[in-house]
């Protein structure tokens, strides 16, 4: 393998994931002490950002069923997810006693993944149609590795003492807030109704 193919990488997935480890700790402070709850961010990551590759490479491969235009509409599902969370904390929902069903779905971390990638797929395919399919199979590779390393690095920041102690204390509206911005982002930036 090429040392280069792999900074490269390596570089291409940290200045497109590095937003990431913010709604990662903050899904792993919700699911802080509660049965499975790290395992389903984790999974939820994977399968979110297995999406984003999914997609990205159809592309590559011709397959470019999803307009770049459709991508900026992404930002409707962090938004809704977010509203969602909002309404449920102010009806006060989300005072109830945690217990093993709580904390983050997997479904919702894949969601807020993929939502959060659209733009990933608008970088990763000039890049892989570019590469070869040796070097497309490094980026891929790669890539796959470094989101374990980010849910690492997002469960390390959520099990800091002092950012801990911040997330359990304002985290439950730290989420519905920060999804909230990331959708409202993502449509402004992909000029979604004419933003």
């Amino acid at each position: 393998m090429d040392l280069i193919i792999i900074a490269q990488a390596a570089g291409l997935f940290a200045v497109t994931n590095i937003d990431d480890i913010v709604v990662l700790a903050l899904f792993f402070a919700q699911g802080a002490g509660q049965r499975g709850a790290t395992a389903r961010v984790v999974a939820g990551q994977y399968l979110g950002f297995i999406a984003i590759l999914v997609t990205a490479l159809a592309a590559t491969f011709g397959a470019s069923f999803l307009p770049e235009a459709v991508r900026a509409y992404f930002g409707l599902l962090p938004l809704l997810l977010g509203l969602r969370a909002a309404w449920k904390l102010w009806r006060g929902d989300g005072d109830e006693a945690p217990d093993s069903d709580n904390g983050p779905a997997l479904l919702t971390v894949a969601t807020v993944t993929f939502a959060n990638g659209g733009d990933n797929i608008g970088v990763y395919v000039p890049v892989f149609v570019t590469v070869g399919n040796t070097s497309l199979a490094v980026y891929v590779t790669v890539f796959l590795v470094l989101v374990g390393v980010l849910c690492a690095a997002g469960k390390f920041l959520a099990t800091r003492a002092p950012i801990a102690r911040a997330l359990s204390r304002w985290g439950h509206i730290l989420l519905p807030l920060v999804l909230i911005v990331l959708g409202v982002i993502i449509l402004v930036e992909g000029g979604a109704f004419g933003l």
